[in-house]
């Protein structure tokens, strides 16, 4: 695999403009292998799916996106056989969103396929900063704490 190419002198790129060419480079090693038509929007929805099932409305909440959009990629993992969607345990009412075993299967090869692209980028840039990376970013993706409020 090749690096990602910049396009513009290094220290001109602002930050959204490098986290697209790092996910272009995520997006190009998943189009290298079949994945039987499922695009990267369905992988974060089988990632999203805990192993006790949630409901539309608590996945849609857990992805950031609408109730509608998460349905119709809900329906279409669903006709394609990598998640299930059963009335609740407590409440036949409730509907809960669970992965096949086809996707649990499909998880773990998506799994498996990241850590690789990490370890090759953990390679280029070392192990310890790669880590370091990791970390930020796993910090910018938390709620920020709020302000307390001017008295």
């Amino acid at each position: 695999m090749s690096s990602v190419k910049p396009v513009y002198p290094t220290g001109e790129q602002h930050v959204a403009l490098l986290m697209g060419l790092l996910f272009r480079e995520v997006s190009d090693t998943f189009a290298a292998e079949d994945w039987s038509g499922l695009r990267q929007s369905h992988f974060r929805v089988l990632a999203a799916v805990s192993g006790g099932g949630l409901t539309i409305t608590e996945l849609a909440g857990r992805l950031g996106m609408t109730k509608q959009g998460c349905g119709q990629l809900v329906a279409t993992l669903t006709a394609s056989g990598h998640l299930a969607v059963e009335p609740g345990e407590h409440d036949r009412r409730v509907r809960l969103v669970q992965r096949t075993t086809l996707g649990e299967e499909t998880s773990a090869a998506v799994t498996a396929r990241i850590r690789r692209l990490e370890d090759d980028w953990a390679t280029r840039v070392g192990r310890d900063r790669y880590a370091t990376f990791r970390r930020v970013l796993e910090e910018l993706v938390r709620p920020a704490p709020e302000a307390p409020e001017d008295r």
